[in-house]
């Protein structure tokens, strides 16, 4: 008679935040807030998350009129499945000549091979120092992007986009970029549901559209102008239809030329790519939440065939249909889905 193996013991997925002093205590508060939601089918914590300091435990200074007592010495990175690095404003050489110091290098080194890294705006200091980004992309503040491609040129840095997943190291831009980051993060682990659950409850867009150039400074607008978040309703309604730059366009009764213009300044991607982020994102719900074939989530989606929903997940996801849906059936995220058929996607780029 022989006896099946026992059932794996449930562990969450620990995070440890490394706090440095003059760290920002808003963005500190990040990781805490969305790793600390999501909840398995039975109502178990999917992360635990801690934060440490580099020195043994007591007091970390900020960047406000306050400082915070963090109770774990850097012997926890050591215990971490994910370290995330926030920004801070007193990185001294990290920041100047980008070079670690002494005790940070130390408390690094407890981090295990293997380790998924993040940073959060000029945390990313700190994991370029240590080595972690040599010839891979990354971002930060766009206000910091080109001292930071100064300092590291061998880091291809993306001053445009919110963040960068290059699989076990990601980097975000500045600030409530960090929110888009570990929402990312979470869809990546748990799928679209569960990362939606816990964008509700924190009441942020569980995905913002366009990158860093919409929140660079340039003149504001006259607010006598018209904006494009009509035309953007309009398009989310009937994803599953083909539809033209034009018909956008009439939504808000511009030309075509004004329209594109338009739409980038607010948004930070043209409209042909922005829909293809609607759609993929609509075809990642269906194969979540529903038991619709792939036929017809990409009907569904506004792709019009599996072979060229398969292509756009792919070039975002870098699986297919048929394994996105494997992946994140299995866990506690249910499947998702999508709209229909668009011949005018091309169109549209």
């Amino acid at each position: 008679m022989t006896r099946e193996a026992p059932e794996p013991a449930f562990r969450p997925h620990r995070v440890v935040v490394l706090a440095l002093d003059g760290l920002l205590p808003f963005e500190l508060g990040i990781p805490h807030r969305i790793f600390g939601r999501p909840k398995d089918a039975e109502g178990r914590h999917l992360y635990e998350v801690v934060t440490c300091s580099i020195r043994p435990p007591g007091p970390v200074e900020t960047d406000a009129d306050f400082s915070i007592h963090v109770e774990n010495g850097p012997e926890a990175l050591a215990t971490a499945d994910t370290v995330i690095v926030p920004a801070s404003y007193e990185l001294g050489p990290v920041f100047k000549e980008g070079v670690l110091t002494d005790e940070l290098a130390a408390a690094l080194a407890h981090i295990r091979p293997g380790t998924r890294l993040a940073s959060i705006c000029t945390g990313v200091y700190v994991l370029a120092a240590a080595g972690h980004l040599d010839g891979r992309p990354a971002t930060t503040h766009w206000a910091e992007a080109d001292h930071f491609q100064r300092l590291f040129p061998q880091i291809k840095v993306d001053a445009d986009v919110l963040f960068i997943d290059d699989g076990d190291v990601l980097t975000s831009a500045g600030v409530a970029a960090g929110i888009d980051l570990c929402l990312h993060i979470v869809r990546r682990d748990h799928g679209t549901a569960v990362a939606n659950e816990v964008a509700r409850r924190t009441v942020v867009p569980p995905h913002r559209d366009g990158g860093q150039a919409q929140y660079i400074h340039r003149p504001v607008p006259d607010p006598q102008l018209a904006t494009t978040t009509a035309a953007r309703a309009w398009a989310l309604g009937r994803l599953h239809e083909p539809i033209q730059l034009r018909d956008m366009a009439e939504q808000e009764s511009m030309s075509v030329r004004t329209f594109t213009r338009r739409f980038r300044e607010e948004v930070g991607v043209s409209p042909g790519q922005w829909l293809t982020q609607q759609r993929v994102e609509r075809a990642r719900h269906l194969l979540e939440s529903t038991d619709l074939s792939v036929d017809q989530v990409a009907w569904d989606a506004g792709f019009g065939t599996a072979q060229s929903m398969r292509q756009h997940l792919q070039a975002a996801l870098g699986v297919t249909p048929t394994a996105y849906r494997r992946t994140f059936r299995a866990g506690s995220a249910p499947d998702r889905g999508g709209s229909r058929g668009c011949d005018g996607l091309d169109a549209l780029r």
